[in-house]
């Protein structure tokens, strides 16, 4: 039987976007290898804030045409702090993806990795396993490229919540708890929001409310956006799924990302109907790009979930083993505390990190596990 064959479009992007997608491209050709029954063809496309200097254009027609055409995004970093539109906001292609292709769940695990220096003392913390949905086409980001302007006086931006991106959230956070229970998680959606407060959001918990009637096997939770910051840095180990709004989202993700250790350990997928962006979550990193100190740990397990994704969307078995597999290299990778990368106070740069996932892919300890767990 000839192996399931998709095709990836590759955004390398700027800064270190290009040192932690090459070694990634490398790693998931070696799951292909270990596990078979896929193949994945890369088609690399220009984007990014280094090509709009050179040409005016951030994210050409013909690169969202063929990210159109693909089964999946593969995205390294987009955007440098000196080159900016002329309001003033930074170049962000995988924003416009995010709008043009209807990316409405910003899906951001976040998960400690053992054999890594805690970032709680609290023992409890080597056990933070969840998972953020950020609504990504609505809310406050909504305002992008619309503030309305008073000369000097005033600037505003406007909140969008509608029923529908709100019901199509719910329903995928829904289905996302289901999906972990069954893998052992507890089953709770969290909804983050302002209901004691704006009424846009007071909407928001009302559909939530709605939605979660017809999953009545997930427990629903919900919280103001203050105390679930709070109970973040507090107990962040008795969360599952949380599910928020397009700022909270953006912001929440990364204070998840510093309790595991950082933005290099974050991966995150931008998810729709019919597409797929996969992406680290830390920026380009200019300061470090060009000296082997980029972490790729984020982007090798975003494209973990790009296997997942693909996966579940293509019934393909291969790639959720071929997922499963990358993940468990990545953790097999740092279990023994002997490798800790340079921004959690180690000396293991992009090469060393990369070097060792592709043997741990390749070992039969970690695939043996991977086996015996499907």
């Amino acid at each position: 039987m000839a192996p399931e064959r998709f095709r990836v479009a590759v955004l390398p992007g700027d800064g270190i976007g290009p040192e932690v997608v090459s070694p990634t491209l490398e790693a998931l050709d070696a799951v292909r290898d270990a596990v078979g029954g896929f193949s994945l063809d890369y088609e690399t496309l220009e984007a990014g804030a280094a090509l709009y200097a050179l040409t005016g254009e951030s994210l050409p027609a013909d690169t969202l045409r063929r990210t159109r055409e693909a089964d999946a995004v593969l995205l390294g970093a987009m955007g440098m702090p000196d080159i900016r539109y002329p309001d003033g906001t930074e170049i962000s292609p995988q924003l416009d993806l995010r709008e043009r292709f209807e990316l409405f769940a910003g899906v951001r695990p976040v998960k400690a990795l053992r054999g890594l220096p805690p970032s709680l003392a609290d023992p409890r913390a080597s056990g933070i396993d969840f998972v953020i949905v950020r609504e990504s086409t609505e809310g406050l980001f909504a305002a992008r490229g619309r503030t309305a302007r008073e000369g000097e006086r005033a600037a505003r931006d406007t909140m969008v919540i509608t029923r529908d991106a709100c019901e199509r959230l719910f329903h995928f956070a829904f289905r996302l708890a289901r999906r972990r229970k069954a893998r052992g998680y507890p089953g709770t959606v969290t909804c983050v929001d302002k209901a004691n407060v704006l009424g846009a959001f007071a909407f928001f918990r009302r559909i939530f409310d709605e939605v979660s009637r017809q999953y009545p096997d997930i427990e629903a939770e919900r919280s103001y956006v203050d105390a679930a910051g709070l109970n973040l840095v507090k107990k962040p180990w008795a969360f599952d799924v949380l599910v928020t709004e397009n700022m909270f989202g953006d912001i929440l993700s990364d204070v998840g990302a510093g309790l595991v250790g950082g933005m290099g350990l974050a991966p995150s997928g931008d998810m729709g109907e019919g597409h797929a962006v996969f992406q680290p979550c830390h920026g380009s990193a200019p300061d470090i790009a060009g000296r082997g100190r980029a972490n790729p740990t984020a982007m090798l397990l975003s494209a973990a979930m790009m296997l997942d994704w693909l996966g579940e969307r293509h019934a393909s078995a291969a790639c959720e083993r071929g997922a499963r597999l990358l993940t468990a290299a990545v953790e097999r990778t740092f279990r023994d505390g002997d490798l800790v990368p340079f921004e959690l106070g180690g000396e293991a740069g992009t090469g060393a990190i990369a070097r060792r996932v592709v043997e741990c892919v390749r070992s039969d300890e970690v695939r043996s596990a991977v086996t015996e767990e499907s």
